[in-house]
């Protein structure tokens, strides 16, 4: 009998983890990346903690910015005991077509064959891949908050990784499925660094869509996955530390199975990069600009049957005074972020609108974070900040009610 066939028609296919790739950016990009440039014979080994469990897994692992093929010796999935070390006699080999490995040609992606584990939500699993040739570290999830550590040769399967380096970036993987009940479903966050979760705790699982789907978990009903696709400088009309939301969306969102919502949250880079260091020659956007890349983003989703939730833009007064990026914040700047919010919330365009910036905004200061909330750049929040918006977040508009 076909894997997928009948016996499982009452399941489905449902991504309950992912990690948006990202290409290197240059070498004089004033954001180091801080890790290395290529593995040879090398075991990396990830952790991912999922939203929703299944009755079985697969992940999806990504060659999207290699311009070689990226050869994969072997893959084992486990449950993660620390970002080194596995919980023992849980490992289980991952197979390719039947094969321990695989080679994924030059923009493509690698989906390993169904693997009959029971997982439970929010179970954190460590993935491990090794690597036996020359494999420039092309593609990436750079602000993982999630340690991430390499051992020399094809130690997969090894208990705890005699550790050469770790980083706090993710290498090819980019997503985990499960085979879930036929009422799971997935939503999709499509953001920057607010849903990368900067200024949380790293290794904790406090970004504000990891909160979110612990609240969907206790709240019971059908599950509902949470899929974290922010990228750390993320922006919607121009690329930078990522491609651009326009270029992505078909891949962070559509092409995730089961979902069914998207909430967008994107623009606060459009508005703070331009005159500075990271984007000295771009000027400003205009409302008309970064709404219109809004109507477009909206009518994809609608033209799938995926229902578009708008959030609005948090506060960043003062934002990243400190050092090269003191030019983040502005006053022109501050008017154009209220002018995009008050579009958010009043345009109608959205199926629903969640309005993060009145959760998490000073009440004495509007246009500043909370200082309870605010991670000390005035612009991420920290974890209690994060707790805030999930919290703020109506479930029932996930639940299609």
């Amino acid at each position: 009998m076909a894997p997928d066939s009948t016996s499982h028609s009452r399941r489905s296919w449902v991504a309950t983890w992912a990690a948006s790739p990202q290409p290197v950016w240059p070498a004089n990009f004033p954001v180091a990346i801080g890790l290395p440039r290529q593995l040879w014979n090398q075991t990396v080994r990830q952790t991912a903690r999922i939203s929703i469990g299944g009755e079985r897994v697969r992940i999806v692992v990504s060659n999207a910015y290699g311009d070689q093929p990226l050869v994969v010796g072997a893959v084992e999935l486990a449950l993660a005991r620390s970002p080194a070390a596995i919980v023992a006699g849980s490992s289980q080999t991952l197979r390719f077509d039947g094969q321990r490995g695989t080679v994924i040609p030059p923009g493509a992606i690698a989906i390993s064959d169904p693997l009959a584990w029971p997982v439970a939500p929010l179970a954190s699993l460590a993935i491990s891949l090794y690597l036996p040739e020359i494999t420039p570290t092309a593609t990436l999830h750079f602000d993982a908050r999630q340690t991430a550590c390499i051992a020399a040769g094809d130690v997969v399967s090894q208990a705890e990784l005699t550790t050469e380096t770790s980083f706090t970036s993710r290498l090819f993987l980019s997503a985990v499925w499960v085979e879930a009940q036929a009422a799971a479903r997935a939503v999709v966050v499509l953001s920057d660094s607010i849903a990368d979760g900067d200024g949380s705790t790293p290794d904790a699982n406090r970004r504000w869509p990891d909160v979110l789907a612990e609240r969907l978990l206790a709240a019971g009903g059908a599950p509902v996955a949470v899929l974290n696709q922010g990228i750390s400088g993320g922006r919607v009309l121009a690329d930078g530390m990522g491609v651009n939301a326009l270029a992505r969306f078909d891949r962070d969102v559509l092409a995730q199975p089961g979902v069914d919502t998207m909430i967008l949250m994107l623009g606060l880079n459009d508005i703070g990069w331009p005159g500075g260091v990271l984007a000295p020659a771009a000027p400003l956007p205009t409302v008309a600009a970064l709404t219109g890349a809004y109507r477009q983003l909206i009518a994809r989703a609608h033209a799938h049957g995926l229902r578009a939730i708008g959030a609005t833009l948090t506060p960043f007064a003062g934002a990243l005074c400190d050092g090269p990026f003191a030019y983040f914040y502005d006053p022109a700047k501050e008017i154009l972020r209220s002018q995009v919010n008050a579009w958010i919330r009043e345009s109608g365009q959205f199926d629903a609108v969640i309005d993060f910036d009145a959760a998490v905004r000073d009440p004495q200061s509007p246009t500043r974070l909370r200082p309870e909330f605010d991670s000390g750049d005035h612009l991420h929040l920290q974890d209690r900040g994060y707790a805030a918006m999930a919290a703020h977040v109506d479930l029932a508009l996930l639940r299609g009610v």
